[in-house]
């Protein structure tokens, strides 16, 4: 798991280098900052891996009304980048407090549904998390962060299904969430309406909402089965991928690596999801299984729809890909989050 977390890590930077080569408004600082991330990620992953990870189930609770905080923090302070008020700090010094938000809930839901199994009914404990849960997202759609709240909604009904949800009240949760979404595209801010109609048709508008698409599958068609080579991308290099150091990385590999690099980055991506299946296996405990399904889900999900946009199978949602986009933010906690899976897993090896 650790070489093919550490491998995307490395396919993330190269990709980055080549991009900084084309100078413009991505230049050497950006790798220099994600460098410092990815050390610190590494630092994160061992110290997390090496500590028990049973010490979370007890400050859960804490964790998540610090979440919350944290969260009222960005509205009220944050500072505003592409229209999103996600990131607290100053100058070049920030950080996305979203990023770390969807780990706690990953803790905060892993203990709430392993302590409630036996104490709560399954109806109960059903509409208790969505209550739990529509505190932190409504919060980070006042960002708005539509992309993240999905992830968080993601995360939180994939726990919900392994915990022990019978047939009936899946029924009864799909029809509140068709309800939910249903109600909620009223909603919708202009912007991302307009993604939406994007996604169905990026020809309707090819140079306005339709032109971050479009552009983004060109990048991929072009790349051929070997890539143009790293630092060669057309339109990688000529600055015709908007945000292509961040959501749109994986069209500058495909353009520059190829199918070939591509292939190489969603085997790695497999790797990562299979052994991240098999540490949640072996847990010990539901709190620990339910922790390592919780992040199998925000890895899968983040890469499933970073990717389906930039093939445009999915609407442009501002998702980073996983160890590979820029962002400290992300990359830490990514990294992070492995560390706790490690702990799952070296816990088990000391029962056997």
């Amino acid at each position: 798991m650790l070489t093919a977390a550490l491998l995307l890590v490395v396919i993330g930077a190269l990709a980055l280098f080549s991009i900084t080569l084309s100078g413009g408004n991505i230049n050497s600082s950006y790798l220099y900052r994600q460098g410092i991330s990815i050390l610190i990620g590494i630092v994160l992953l061992f110290l997390l891996a090496f500590s028990d990870y049973r010490v979370f189930n007890s400050w859960s609770t804490r964790l998540y009304f610090g979440a919350v905080a944290l969260l009222l923090l960005v509205i009220i302070f944050g500072t505003s980048v592409r229209g999103t008020v996600g990131w607290l700090g100053f100058s070049w010094l920030r950080f996305q407090p979203v990023e770390i938000i969807k780990l706690i809930m990953i803790i905060f839901l892993a203990s709430f549904l392993s302590k409630k199994r036996t104490e709560l009914s399954i109806f109960v404990r059903v509409i208790a998390s969505i209550a739990l849960v529509l505190i932190p997202v409504i919060l980070i759609l006042s960002q708005p962060d539509f992309g993240s709240a999905v992830i968080v909604l993601a995360i939180w009904l994939g726990m919900l299904l392994v915990s022990g949800i019978n047939k009936k009240n899946i029924f009864l949760l799909m029809l509140i969430i068709f309800s939910a979404g249903l109600s909620g595209s009223f909603f919708l801010k202009d912007y991302q309406q307009e993604r939406i109609i994007n996604f169905l048709k990026p020809q309707q508008d090819p140079r306005g909402s339709g032109y971050n698409v479009i552009q983004s599958m060109v990048a991929v068609g072009s790349g051929g089965i070997w890539g143009k080579g790293l630092g060669h991308g057309s339109q990688s290099q000529l600055n015709f991928i908007p945000e292509r150091h961040t959501d749109f990385i994986f069209a500058v590999i495909a353009e520059e690596l190829g199918f070939v690099g591509s292939a190489v980055v969603l085997f790695l991506f497999g790797i990562l999801f299979y052994r991240l299946r098999e540490t949640a296996r072996l847990a010990r405990d539901n709190f620990g299984y339910l922790m390592a399904v919780g992040i199998l889900l925000m890895y899968f999900s983040q890469v499933f729809i970073n990717i389906g946009m930039n093939i445009g199978l999915v609407p442009v949602a501002g998702v980073p890909l996983p160890l590979l986009s820029y962002g400290g933010s992300s990359l830490t906690v990514m990294l992070a989050s492995l560390g706790i899976v490690q702990s799952i897993y070296l816990r088990k090896l000391k029962t056997d």
